[in-house]
């Protein structure tokens, strides 16, 4: 019972915990067909009766969704329906296949679809922690591990804002050493833990503004917002007219094999990354630093091919 209302409190610290007469029914629940047939081990020690898993290594994670969790879905999906269609909404379109893939894992039935996601992605079972602690303003100490850094840091970390981009998850927030805001990718976290006499610094940043001049979720110092212009060829540019690179894209076609893509936005390494994705089926004409930096990278990649010593 301490540990269930440790974690209570954790997720919503006005919550006062929970009576042993409910503990004792969600026990009686998770064993029973209704919840996830889980085979306990009562161990007795006096007046205290302790439970654990028979199977040390079961989890509620890796069961099949149970008859009520499939109500409850085919309820969320009755209530989600209605909005489709209405602005602000579109992500509907996409959740409810998934959520109606969920309610058919039980079945004997072939996939009909997939979506696009990283099994293997660590940090993932941080979003909720890290959720819970914006949605009730928590001070947070974490363990970070940064690609250039041989050991983790220690950050007092006031989160603001979560994001997930090219399938991995990002969080946002001040870190106080530095006072600035960071941009921390999850699959680099260590651990998370809550600082219960920090006091949180509140922000007034409007996020759906802020990723406005961005692609990604990298905003460099001192940067800027600037036009860009691209030539696409071939196929490459009817894929771009039907997929825009940012929001602000505006095109045109010089010849049945050549568009031009202009836009106005911050230049970051998920830019550049996501130009260069394009190979040679792109070609940046301005700015001018761009054309530079692009040009760098492409001869770099160059020499890596024509090493004389290059491993085969």
């Amino acid at each position: 019972m301490r540990e269930v209302d440790t974690v209570l409190q954790e997720i919503n610290p006005e919550k006062k915990g929970i009576s042993r007469r409910q503990l004792l029914y969600d026990i009686e629940f998770m064993e029973s067909c209704d919840g996830w047939a889980v085979e306990l081990n009562k161990i007795r020690e006096g007046h205290k009766v302790f439970y654990r898993y028979a199977d040390m290594s079961f989890s509620i994670n890796n069961m099949p969704l149970n008859e009520v969790e499939i109500n409850q879905l085919k309820d969320a999906v009755s209530i989600l329906s209605q909005f489709k269609g209405m602005p602000q909404f579109e992500w509907v379109y996409e959740l409810i296949p998934k959520l109606q893939q969920g309610m058919e894992s039980n079945s004997t039935q072939p996939s009909v679809i997939s979506f696009d996601s990283n099994e293997y992605l660590k940090g993932v079972e941080y979003v909720g922690v890290l959720y819970s602690a914006i949605t009730y303003k928590q001070v947070l100490k974490l363990e970070y591990h940064p690609f250039d850094l041989q050991a983790p840091i220690e950050v007092e970390f006031h989160p603001y804002y979560l994001k997930q981009y090219n399938n991995r998850w990002f969080v946002l927030g001040l870190n106080m050493q530095q006072n600035k805001i960071w941009t921390l990718a999850l699959d680099r976290v260590v651990s998370v833990e809550e600082l219960t006499r920090a006091k949180y610094v509140k922000t007034d940043e409007n996020w759906d503004e802020f990723f406005d001049d961005i692609v990604g979720v990298t905003i460099p110092e001192n940067g800027k917002v600037e036009e860009v212009v691209l030539l696409f060829f071939g196929l490459s540019g009817k894929y771009i007219e039907t997929k825009p690179l940012h929001g602000s894209q505006k095109s045109k076609w010089l010849s049945p094999d050549c568009l031009e893509v202009r836009l106005n936005l911050i230049i970051n390494y998920e830019f550049e990354q996501l130009v260069l994705s394009y190979g040679e089926n792109v070609k940046v004409i301005s700015p001018t630093h761009m054309v530079s930096r692009i040009t760098n990278r492409v001869m770099e990649l160059i020499k890596i091919y024509t090493q004389k010593n290059a491993s085969k």
